[in-house]
């Protein structure tokens, strides 16, 4: 899709210069003129004066003033009411009386945005929502990292490897090993903008078309039982649900008639990294004078890019969205506290995710004292779990992460939830609707020499459709067990 047809092309190809300082990557880009600021709300530019890490140091600033100025005249992606609907949402998993499924790529590409693998990524979530849906019998709030997840940190300016820059996303630059790919260009930012536009387009559509309707949700969870070696583990729950379909059909519900069976909603979600994109697309709402990032309805903030006194954190709290926020390992509860009271000083439900990202060996130990300290202050959070940056592993020069560590650091978050009576809320997972071959293990037993197999992630490793299921039936299981406790505490 072409974007910024009146661009000028200023970057030429030649030979790689040897020089970091040639490349115009040894100092922080001046993105601060007059143009990039709104005099009406100074305050959401107050992020312009403060370190803004994993930013990309854009080699033309004039450039970049064209393309903000572009994003900053074109219609947002979604609409104020839409991300108010999924705080509301989220109010819910936070009070405990649902569960947040978030899923989708690591890095989503310009190339791989195609129909087929759009329909592939919503179909494996919404395959996953009935199973926790069931498991859990309660709602599942369906966000996609999907339609925006163009760019990613990276720990490097310039990869050791090929000593070019790095590749940050096709927001930001070209994954091709070459000079002229690597170097930043900031229409690429509007290319993502009409790339995230298209599949929000087919999003809507699958949404609201009977594509995602239970049952058909439901007869594609059948195959996978029927057709999978991991699938035919779950066979008694996938009957369960069937018998309920049956007794909902004889009662007189139509599965795909029925407006609240025979649709979805699905929410879009990104990491907020790219601060010259969020700003462009934040407007205020004429009606309430709210302030909407619009390009996406939930944006999170990485474990890179969440220092207090940082730009992306004074950004974000300056917008109504609903906010995840990753905690690592070596976050201290009070540092997660400020993160709280600076994201959410309000209270509000809904308002603030807490994504725990420590590693199968680790979340037991780090999680408790931090879920204790923001419990104790009053905070309504939405406790949620990454099962994936943690556990990450080289194995030959290749990144992947094993199934049994994913699943492990799962059941920890549950178990540290079930010893401090609080609610697990939530599961945020890296997959893909592809049978890939880039994590190990699963039901499909995909081991070291399987990785060459099938390797396409431009980023981090994904669990495929078929790990991707096995894990909610999985995390089902652990629902249902919750389910029971709380249930067999009432009668006590």
């Amino acid at each position: 899709m072409a974007a910024g047809g009146n661009r000028r092309e200023t970057f030429a190809a030649g030979p790689y210069p040897g020089r970091v300082s040639e490349l115009g990557l040894d100092s922080a880009p001046v993105a601060t003129g007059q143009a990039l600021t709104d005099q009406a709300h100074p305050e959401l530019d107050l992020w312009r004066t403060l370190p803004a890490k994993q930013q990309p140091n854009w080699p033309d600033q004039a450039a970049l003033r064209g393309a903000y100025a572009e994003l900053s005249a074109l219609p947002p992606l979604v609409i104020a009411p839409e991300v108010r609907s999924l705080t509301e949402r989220l109010a819910d998993v936070a009070r405990g009386e649902a569960f947040l499924l978030q899923g989708g790529d690591c890095a989503e590409t310009f190339a791989a945005n195609t129909a087929n693998n759009i329909r592939d990524k919503v179909k494996t979530l919404l395959q996953m929502a009935v199973v926790l849906t069931y498991g859990a019998s309660t709602p599942v709030v369906k966000v996609a990292r999907i339609a925006g997840q163009y760019a990613k940190p990276r720990s490097a300016d310039i990869e050791t490897s090929t000593g070019l820059p790095s590749y940050r996303g096709d927001a930001v630059n070209g994954l091709e090993a070459t000079l002229a790919a690597r170097l930043p260009d900031p229409y690429r930012m509007v290319s993502a903008y009409h790339h995230s536009a298209a599949a929000l387009n087919l999003i809507r559509a699958f949404a609201t078309g009977g594509f995602s309707s239970l049952s058909q949700v439901h007869e594609w969870n059948k195959a996978f039982v029927r057709d999978s070696a991991a699938g035919r583990r779950y066979e008694l729950m996938a009957t369960d649900i069937e018998r309920a379909l049956a007794f909902m059909a004889a009662c007189g519900i139509d599965l795909d008639r029925t407006s609240e069976l025979g649709g979805v909603e699905l929410y879009t979600s990104h990491e907020g990294l790219l601060l010259d994109y969020e700003r462009a697309l934040t407007r205020v709402e004429e009606s309430t004078g709210q302030v909407c990032d619009l390009s996406a309805h939930m944006i999170w903030i990485g474990e890179r890019t969440r220092d207090l006194d940082g730009a992306h954190m004074e950004f974000l709290s300056r917008v109504t969205n609903p906010i995840g926020c990753k905690i690592g390992p070596k976050a201290s509860p009070d540092e997660v506290l400020a993160i709280a009271e600076r994201i959410n000083p309000e209270h509000i439900p809904g308002r603030l995710t807490l994504i725990s990202r420590m590693g199968t060996g680790r979340v037991r130990d780090a999680l408790p004292a931090v879920v204790e300290k923001v419990n104790a202050a009053g905070h309504p959070v939405v406790w949620a779990c990454d099962p994936m940056h943690g556990n990450t592993r080289d194995v030959g020069g290749v990144k992947t992460r094993h199934f049994d560590d994913v699943l492990d650091e799962v059941l920890g978050f549950f178990e540290v939830h079930k010893d401090l009576g609080t609610h697990p809320g939530g599961l945020h997972i890296e997959l893909t609707g592809e049978d890939v071959t880039e994590c190990l293990g699963g039901g499909q037993e995909i081991g070291e020499a399987d990785l060459g197999g099938r390797y396409e992630t431009a980023c981090d490793p994904r669990l495929n459709t078929s790990q991707a299921l096995e894990l909610a039936f999985l995390v089902a299981e652990m629902l249902q067990a919750t389910r029971s406790r709380r249930a067999q505490a009432h009668t006590e």
